[in-house]
């Protein structure tokens, strides 16, 4: 056998050991989560993937087939917004815009159609007032084939207004993606070409995408397609308040910003399920507040992916499935951090 065929056998077999402790170790410190895990895959009825960080330090890793879904790319649905309001931050950080900046400023057309007061932290945070579709016009709607977000942004513009901007939250797709074109406006590239450039690259996020896979328009809501161990490079990013592996993403202001509790308890008229009785930041629901700060933010999907971070007991945590379903109600947040909550203190 030669010496590099050697050397090679070698490598790989540190690797494996290097895995295998990994995951030795993890089951040891977090025993609870294998249970956690194996409860839920009964319930999910398809392979799911929990990975848990400490600081800048993956802790945690399982899935249940070896690594497929944690290497698989998959769409991750509303915790794309998590991203998307990252992204908004990107550009607030180089000054290219304000959170407080209004939509008509960049979009004309909003003036055109009587709403030239809602500003881009309204559309961050659910609060434009316009007029979501119900159900069956949702269907007849998604039944045109949108071309672009700039098609979809102008007919959101032509919606009507159901109360004044900044009064009522209803969550709905519409704020995130008029955030998202304006970002194509202001820096003159495609949205998901931005978010490459910003975001996926710098943090070797190399699965993550909002490109469409039909050919349609992409969303800035809830179209994104990603990993497990894409998702937690861009929430350790956040929970070591902007930066990753020494490169700074955000600035500590805008990670400050999107940790901001943008809600009251009586403004929020419409919630999904999944975040019922929580209040909302920017891009994310925080179901721990100290005052007006979140200290654990989550960004649940209809289809069960769940991302969320505690900052105050310094983790994160992926719950990851491979195939999203609407129909599934598994809610694995409580009891994946109840296991953490015992092992990680408050500071």
């Amino acid at each position: 056998m030669s010496y590099k065929l050697v050397y090679g056998c070698l490598k790989f077999s540190t690797a494996v050991l290097f895995m295998l402790l990994l995951q030795s170790g993890s089951a040891q410190n977090l025993s609870g989560l294998d249970d956690v895990q194996a409860q839920k895959q009964k319930e999910a009825k398809t392979d799911i993937v929990i990975t848990v960080a400490n600081k800048d330090t993956i802790i945690y890793n399982k899935d249940t087939k070896l690594f497929s879904a944690l290497r698989g790319q998959a769409p991750i649905g509303a915790s794309s917004e998590w991203l998307t309001a990252a992204l908004v931050m990107t550009q607030v950080d180089e000054g290219k815009i304000s959170l407080d900046d209004k939509v008509s400023h960049y979009i004309p057309l909003f003036s055109t159609y009587a709403k030239n007061y809602i500003t881009i932290r309204q559309c961050l945070s659910h609060f434009t007032g316009i007029q979501s579709e119900t159900p069956k016009l949702k269907k007849m709607f998604e039944k045109k084939k949108i071309e672009s977000l700039e098609e979809q942004v102008n007919e959101f513009a032509k919606k009507h207004i159901q109360t004044n901007a900044g009064e009522e939250f209803r969550y709905s797709n519409i704020g995130l993606s008029i955030a998202g074109r304006i970002l194509e406006i202001v820096t003159k590239k495609k949205f998901d070409m931005l978010a490459q450039q910003k975001l996926f690259r710098p943090m070797g996020m190399r699965q993550t995408t909002f490109t469409s896979l039909t050919g349609s328009a992409l969303d800035p809501s809830n179209g994104a397609r990603s990993t497990a161990n894409d998702l937690i490079r861009f929430m350790t990013m956040l929970l070591n308040n902007g930066s990753y592996k020494g490169l700074r993403i955000l600035s500590e202001a805008s990670v400050k910003e999107l940790k901001t509790i943008q809600t009251t308890s009586d403004q929020i008229k419409y919630a999904s399920d999944e975040a019922n009785g929580f209040q909302y930041a920017l891009g994310s629901w925080a179901p721990e507040e100290n005052g007006k700060q979140a200290t654990v933010l989550m960004a649940p999907s209809l289809g069960g992916t769940l991302p969320v971070i505690d900052f105050c007991r310094g983790y994160a945590f992926v719950y990851f499935l491979k195939e999203l379903n609407d129909d599934q109600k598994v809610n694995a947040y409580t009891d994946i951090k109840a296991v953490l909550d015992e092992k990680f203190a408050c500071k």
